[in-house]
């Protein structure tokens, strides 16, 4: 036999949860989510071998054909093993970020090592109105370029201040200068599992802002804060429900958390407390934001606070100190400005860092192509984030938020054509768990194409339980790893006469084994080990006498034997058992030593006794005078009829019935 412990299996696991391989078996496994087999495909086998197994699993690191933006590759593999390059080349009037036409990108441990990504090389200005002045003015733009807007003659901007040139043009689009008044606006528009924050009013100005808060357990798609543009409101934003939960909440060192139960859905926050002696450095309290937890505050002892130095480029109002205290507000004031900033010394760091250095701004969020129509004319400030819906079909890939930075949207998403995935992976021991839809139309899940997001669930065999996750998703055109179905433990294993397991234990494995020992003079019948196979044990062997001598004959109830009982019988020995009076014997009367085993012994029936007693209360006596005898023999025939004046119930045994093993059913007469 082979042992599963004599595998290793890295990045993979095996399918079947059995510890013990028989001669020539072969089990499969399967390599978790980004490996593959040496094949390339997701599982691969194993024989068990005379000298062992046949070679160990093995999984490799492998990389799918990445999505090429505006951008072609003559490779025409699917997959990748680990350090495989594939070299691609950009589509005329196109460049990398690099600013090449061609490049490459490598397999690493974690996914490729870029995105082959294209860009156009530069921006064009559209023709524009005549009112309407962009700043600078120039023939080309490159990626990444501004262009500031304002309008001649005092004339109002309708739209936004600024854009940005992107690989994909200007964005967001140009605005107008308009002759005339700009139209107020009403109301803002009600969101669908959201609300307006703050206090509404009757009525907005041109450029006036509203911002939104999605309710708890949502999520916020687009720009939160819209603006009245000429009498119209930019895109509501969108707030989609958040089913990823958090796992459990983090533990503080020299902290604790209060009281919460699980599931942690997106919105829930759980407050943090230090112990004493300890101070704590940032928010209080944690929330889950997407199914993960925001930053974790610290617990200092206080008495190792530090202290922050005076900070540079400022003028502080007050204290002329170079060191200040943990917990210390100051006050600066910036040349020109006659306004106060403040910032508190937060563990030897400034909170905000005191500048006076002027804060960049980003022109209004891009509209990606392929996401959902995103209208925003207002800026956003350094560090500021816009998270973006894709439209139907679409998803995004790797991020999901562009980040404003240094006057710039960066790390912006991509939305791609979904991917479909074919038949969900089989498991040893599981099924794939159908929906009370699928039940009634009688179609399988295996025959369907399932949409990129798709969740499936496992469901166990009998004795079987999930090792995991139950479930599978669908990400772009592939499974997720599926679970396992490991066999419930056993119990001791059954008993058998004359013999003993080598080591007996309260509880068994799935899978394991225990060897049955014979006591001497007897020997085994039967393989000599069973297994454990969900939650149950195997057949067990006998022991059955080597010496073909067997011990005294079995004894029977209300009989026994004819002879005198010997404490051991040789081989094709003979003894003939009879009943006590009244007992009627079933069987051969004789039973023979074979194997040192006893055949079957016969039986002794009970007879059956008829009481008067009994016949008056049904009313009834026997039919044949001269045979009214009080028992009857098991097996023979007995025969009654009704007292006189007395007739037969209508539901009544029949009259004519049989003694079986001491019972008979009575007939029933009434008047």
């Amino acid at each position: 036999t082979c042992s599963r412990s004599d595998i290793e299996i890295e990045n993979g696991f095996l399918s079947e949860s059995d510890f013990v391989y028989a001669l020539n078996k072969t089990t499969q496994y399967r390599c978790k989510q980004g490996y593959v087999t040496p094949n390339g495909e997701s599982s691969g086998s194993v024989t068990c071998l005379e000298d062992g197994w046949s070679a160990q699993p093995l999984c490799i690191k492998s990389c799918d054909m990445p999505v090429f933006e505006n951008a072609k590759t003559q490779n025409t593999g699917t997959w990748f093993k680990l350090n495989d390059k594939v070299d691609y080349e950009c589509h005329v009037g196109y460049e990398n970020k690099h600013k090449y036409r061609k490049g490459s990108i490598t397999c690493t441990y974690d996914g490729w090592s870029d995105t082959p990504s294209c860009f156009e090389k530069e921006c064009h200005i559209p023709i524009i109105e005549q009112y309407l002045v962009v700043d600078p003015r120039k023939e080309k733009y490159k990626i990444g370029d501004l262009l500031k807007f304002s309008c001649r003659h005092g004339l109002a901007r309708v739209g936004p201040d600024s854009a940005q040139c992107y690989h994909f043009g200007w964005s967001p689009k140009f605005p107008t200068c308009k002759v005339g008044q700009v139209k107020p606006c009403g109301q803002p528009p009600e969101l669908l599992n959201g609300e307006v924050k703050g206090t509404q009013k009757e009525e907005y100005g041109h450029g006036e802002v509203v911002e939104y808060n999605c309710n708890l357990r949502f999520v916020l798609k687009g720009p939160n804060k819209i603006q009245c543009v000429d009498g119209t409101w930019t895109t509501l934003p969108t707030c989609i429900e958040e089913e990823r939960t958090c796992a459990d909440i983090p533990e503080l060192k020299h902290g604790y958390a209060q009281l919460s139960a699980p599931p942690y859905l997106h919105g829930d926050s759980v407050a943090f407390s230090c112990k004493e002696n300890f101070t704590m450095i940032g928010q209080r309290s944690i929330t889950c934001i997407s199914g993960k937890w925001t930053q974790l505050p610290q617990c200092v002892a206080t008495d190792q606070l530090e202290k922050c130095k005076a900070p540079k480029l400022t003028t502080t109002e007050g204290n002329q100190s170079d060191e200040f205290s943990h917990n210390f507000n100051m006050s600066y004031r910036c040349r020109g400005k006659s306004a106060y900033e403040h910032s508190i010394c937060i563990n030897g760091k400034w909170d905000p860092e005191p500048t006076c250095a002027k804060k960049e701004s980003c022109p209004p969020p891009p509209q990606i192509p392929k996401a959902q129509i995103m209208n925003s004319t207002l800026n956003y400030l350094d560090g500021e984030k816009v998270s973006v819906l894709c439209q139907k079909n679409y998803v995004t890939l790797e991020r999901e938020e562009m980040v404003c930075k240094e006057g710039r949207w960066q790390s912006l998403p991509r939305c791609v054509e979904k991917i479909s995935c074919s038949d969900p992976p089989e498991i040893n021991h599981g099924t794939i768990k159908l929906s009370r839809l699928s039940e009634e139309r009688r179609d399988t899940v295996e025959s369907r194409i399932h949409e990129h997001g798709t969740k499936l669930s496992y469901i166990c065999d009998d004795d079987f339980r999930i090792s995991g996750e139950n479930g599978i998703t669908c990400h772009m055109g592939k499974w997720s790893s599926p679970p396992q179905c490991v066999g419930l433990p056993c119990g001791p294993p059954p008993s058998i006469h004359h013999g003993i397991v080598s080591q007996e234990l309260d509880t068994y494995q799935y899978g394991e084994e225990v060897t049955y020992n014979c006591s001497e003079g007897f020997g085994i019948d039967g393989p000599a080990f069973i297994k454990c196979v969900g939650r149950k044990w195997s057949q067990p062997p006998n022991c059955i006498n080597s010496t073909g001598k067997c011990g005294p004959p079995p004894p029977i109830d209300n009989g026994d034997i004819t002879s005198f009982p010997l404490p051991v019988y040789p081989p094709a020995s003979s003894v003939e058992y009879q009943c006590q009076a009244l007992y009627q014997l079933q069987g051969s009367k004789t039973i023979t030593c074979r194997n040192g085993e006893w055949s079957e012994p016969p039986k002794c029936l009970h007879a059956c006794i008829i009481s008067k007693e009994i016949m008056d209360k049904h009313n009834i006596t026997l039919r044949w005078k001269e045979r009214q005898k009080l028992y009857s023999q098991s097996g023979e025939m007995v025969e009654f009829i009704c007292k006189t004046s007395y007739h037969r119930q209508p539901k009544s045994n029949p009259f004519r019935t049989k003694c079986t093993d001491g019972h008979i059913k009575y007939p029933t007469c009434v008047k």
